[in-house]
């Protein structure tokens, strides 16, 4: 009997251990606020270097813009944007096509993950510190729903859902007005541009709008929407 009373004592131990432990496993955290932008300048394999900004916004969207130094063409500078989203241990950026980096935040800093979002074992410098300014004004390939209507344009961008003012732009508004097919109907739209905090209508609240690229290619298709290639 005692004997049978000491199993049943400890099955019960390593039942309750069990059950403590599923209360533990581990959980991604919701989406938290970071410090909005990073700079630093990361390896480059075949140029002098890459100065890199990261602008993070409350509304969940990023810009990175990357200039790599010295290379045989000169300085070239490059922007891309999307969606950012925060693990339990993991920066992870979407951009509009769908290629993914990862960073990893190390106290305020940011480090950067390899393509498969593991540690990247080098002596080389791979981290981003906060910084403070200004998006940048470097040209980016957007797509996206415009809409001219009232006086006044909007552009929902594919890739993050967004939808933002647009600075005025006659020729946005003469291509729109020639490719939609009825007043205040979306027309697919493909150009260059950047985003800029404007003001808003309503007094001391400013807003992020995008500001397409001066005499860039705009391309106006009704045929098409963000889920079509």
């Amino acid at each position: 009997m005692k004997t049978i009373t000491i199993v049943l004592f400890l099955a019960a131990g390593v039942l309750s251990l069990l059950g403590c432990n599923s209360q533990y496993q581990p959980k991604e955290q919701p989406l938290q606020p970071m410090q909005q932008s990073y700079e630093g300048v990361l390896p480059c394999a075949d140029c002098g270097g890459i100065d890199t900004t990261l602008f993070l916004d409350k509304d969940g969207t990023f810009i990175l813009q990357e200039t790599y130094r010295d290379t045989k063409d000169g300085d070239q500078t490059f922007a891309s944007y999307g969606q950012w989203a925060r693990t339990a241990d993991r920066l992870v950026l979407t951009e509009g096509s769908g290629e993914k980096r990862y960073f990893r935040p190390v106290g305020k800093n940011l480090q950067m993950l390899d393509r498969n979002g593991a540690p990247i074992t080098s002596e080389l410098n791979y981290t981003l510190s906060p910084s403070e300014q200004p998006l940048p004004k470097t040209p980016m390939p957007l797509r996206g729903l415009y809409t001219y209507f009232a006086d006044a344009a909007v552009f929902k961008d594919c890739a993050t859902g967004k939808t933002f003012p647009v600075v005025n732009n006659i020729a946005l508004e003469k291509g729109y007005l020639k490719a939609r097919k009825a007043p205040g109907e979306p027309v697919f739209l493909m150009l260059n541009g950047h985003f800029s905090v404007q003001p808003s209508m309503e007094e001391g609240v400013t807003q992020k709008a995008l500001v397409p690229e001066p005499g860039g290619k705009v391309t106006f298709d009704n045929s098409k929407d963000c889920n079509s290639h």
